[in-house]
């Protein structure tokens, strides 16, 4: 069971704010990596309401370190040394702590559900079985593998490669396998009226191309423990040791061959590299080893005469291996794919041995997540709209979203305000800014429409059954959505998850109810916290509609230069600065950060806590409210960059800031706070700062 088909605009842009965004190569990362597995049957543990967090908090500040010289360590320093990392998490600061307790109230709105009763609505039903079954750990453990035996005996009918696409499209229709490739629906980049469909590269298990092809020692050893986990994995399943050794190095040489052709997360930055309209027709002769008509009949999409091929090179070199390898070896790789697809929700040795790979060896992750919360994550990520509907009514207040729509109209208001004060842009892109900025759409809390699950069959005593129909569910979703209108009120996240995004093609900013909470938003601090906290985070999502992606869109959402050559030059330089800048940051000794792939995630912080503070600043000069105004030992100012930078303090295992630099287009909380308040010069003035430290420097980078 994997990611199921997720449209190529939102996703492949990586504009997302938080640690969770998901990125289009990541379609096919294992459940383990974002909703670790369960706990082993002999381990109980029982939920505890977390603690609320808090806005500003005075305890976290490290008085001893110079705010000019380290910022982070100033407003972050005593947090740091007081919140070790959780034993079941590779990563901790304020998203996982506000994560942690919306789980924890979701989890107790699914305890009442499952609960059989008369009382309970159609949708509480569902969810309630839903979440019921997935926490009968007795019955996973009794079932085994059994649930995967009629994906297996698929594969192991496979005796042609003529079959294969046949195989797959079976394995993808029936039981939510992706294997090979990602293929879907989403808008067409040149005009965001239409909903096309595309062929997307894929079909690997580890998190990027480069542990596969890398050759540095640590690549090295990642692929041996790799290979040792698909022969233990492979031995769960029944193979002897020898067959099961010879298993993992059949998947290993697919995947390595897939990973060769895949193009780099980098390079998918850029639009025009992720947009290749072809003829279908076209498409099938440049791929003939695989039946394209039998792999669209099964997964059930419309007639097409055309579609974006994102990602041609992976397609024609897919092709090739598909001449070249043995059927015996793909045999082993199809094998591969169900089986790691299903792992966290089978019994407990196949989900503990895919947890010490997944999130032990690759993220730092030493134990791993109680049941309760791995369910609540999974039954949130399937029926999201449903369980939203009774979260929301419980936690998320009208005013809150009165409150956060005016926060964001003071925000977009600030951003026109920053366009006409650039010096760097000409008239004529001002007007086109200007326009853009005006049509953008904004959406807070949840859907105005609600999603309809009735279809969806959930059965209290089959759990992986469940998770993979409604896998099903939604791939079949997004694949009737060819040739209709879009749904320009559709959300990509659900109610209580802690995170924003921006969707160029659609133009919207959106915020679910489960950020707006402390120390993003607190309806009873003063305006300079909320200003730094959910303010920023406001612009951030704003600026990434002019960021290095973001400004290739329009208005509309359409890929179009509305940039005067000029104009488009004197912004390449300007973001050229932040990739060096941002380059030179070393999350772990050896690991520098990589400046292009941050580059719009650093643009957005940069441009978000700017025009976050013309905000703040109009908004106390309405109240007659001096920005020098001092309030329990700090300015206005001072107030508003602390509570900006106590949203990122957080402490990161080794493994997990590896990983990141390689996979993750956000920058560690550290030079999201450090590299954002020294490219602003009201921060050194707020301070105090002499001009030359650290976060006061000279020369700085900006963009907007």
């Amino acid at each position: 069971m994997t990611h199921r088909h997720i449209s190529l605009s939102l996703v492949a842009l990586s504009l997302m704010l938080g640690v969770s965004s998901l990125r289009a190569q990541d379609l096919t990362l294992p459940l383990a990596l974002t909703t670790p597995a369960d706990t082993s049957a002999s381990v109980s543990v029982s939920p505890v309401e977390p603690k609320k967090t808090v806005s500003f908090d005075l305890t976290s500040i490290d008085k001893t370190a110079d705010p000019c010289t380290d910022f982070f360590q100033y407003s972050c320093g005593n947090w740091v040394k007081n919140n070790p990392i959780p034993s079941d998490q590779p990563r901790w600061g304020a998203f996982n702590q506000i994560n942690e307790r919306n789980r924890y109230l979701l989890y107790t709105e699914l305890e009442r559900a499952a609960k059989p009763s008369a009382s309970r609505t159609a949708l509480q039903q569902k969810y309630g079985d839903f979440f019921a079954a997935c926490m009968d750990q007795d019955l996973a453990n009794r079932n085994g593998i059994k649930p995967l035996e009629p994906a297996l005996e698929a594969i192991a009918g496979l005796h042609d490669k003529k079959q294969i696409a046949e195989l797959v499209g079976t394995l993808e229709s029936k039981y939510a396998d992706l294997a090979l490739f990602n293929f879907g629906v989403s808008q067409d980049q040149k005009d965001s009226t239409k909903q096309i469909a595309q062929a997307f590269q894929g079909g690997t298990s580890l998190p990027d191309r480069d542990y596969y092809i890398g050759k540095t020692e640590r690549f090295e050893k990642i692929r041996s423990q790799y290979l040792e986990h698909v022969t233990k994995m492979f031995e769960l399943a029944g193979d002897s040791h020898e067959k099961a050794e010879a298993e993992a190095k059949n998947v290993m040489t697919i995947e390595s061959a897939l990973a060769e052709g895949q193009t780099p997360r980098v390079e998918l930055r850029n639009p025009e590299a992720r947009y290749h309209i072809q003829a279908l027709s076209a498409f099938e002769q440049a791929t003939p080893n695989f039946d394209w008509p039998t792999y669209l009949q099964l997964i059930g999409i419309g007639k097409f005469d055309s579609l974006n091929v994102a990602t041609p090179k992976f397609f024609t070199d897919m092709n090739t291996v598909i001449d070249r390898e043995p059927i015996e070896v793909f045999k082993s790789y199809f094998r591969w794919r169900t089986i790691h697809n299903a792992a966290p929700a089978l019994s407990d040795d196949f989900v503990n041995e895919n947890f010490n790979f997944y999130g032990k060896t690759l993220n730092g992750q030493p134990e791993i997540q109680a049941r309760w919360k791995r369910c609540t994550a999974q039954t949130d990520g399937i029926l999201g709209e449903a369980v939203g509907q009774d979260w929301v009514k419980e936690n998320f207040p009208p005013k809150s979203k009165a409150d956060m729509l005016k926060l964001v109209n003071n925000l977009e208001a600030a951003l026109a305000e920053d366009i006409k004060q650039l010096d760097w842009m000409s008239d004529a892109t001002k007007v086109e800014a200007e326009k853009k900025l005006s049509l953008i759409r904004n959406k807070i809390g949840y859907p105005d429409q609600w999603r309809d699950y009735s279809s969806l069959v959930v059965k209290r005593d089959d759990p992986v059954g469940n998770f993979a129909r409604g896998e099903v569910f939604e791939n079949k979703r997004e694949l009737a959505k060819l040739g209709k209108p879009v749904d320009e009120k559709e959300w990509g996240m659900t109610p209580p998850t802690v995170n924003a995004y921006y969707a160029s093609s659609f133009n919207d900013i959106n915020f679910p109810a489960g950020i707006l909470q402390p120390p993003f938003f607190d309806p009873n601090i003063d305006p300079a916290v909320n200003y730094g906290g959910i303010g920023v985070v406001i612009g951030h999502e704003i600026t990434h509609g002019f960021d290095d992606q973001g400004s290739k869109f329009d208005g509309l959402g359409n890929f179009r230069e509305w940039q005067t050559a000029a104009d488009r030059k004197a912004f390449n330089e300007r973001t050229d600065c932040e990739v060096k800048e941002y380059g030179n940051f070393e999350s772990v000794p050896g690991a520098k950060l990589n400046g292009k792939l941050t580059l719009g995630e650093n643009t957005a912080d940069n441009g978000g806590i700017r025009i976050a503070y013309i905000a703040l600043l109009k908004a106390l000069a309405e109240d007659h409210t001096p920005a020098t105004t001092e309030k329990a030992g700090y300015t206005e100012a001072q107030r508003f960059f602390i509570g900006f930078g106590q949203v990122w303090c957080e402490n990161r295992s080794e493994e997990y800031s590896r990983n990141a630099v390689l996979t993750d287009p956000h920058s560690p909380g550290r030079f999201r706070v450090n590299g954002t308040v020294q490219n602003f010069d009201e921060f050194g003035k707020a301070f105090h700062c002499k001009k030359g430290q650290p976060m006061y420097p000279e020369t700085s980078c900006r963009v907007w």
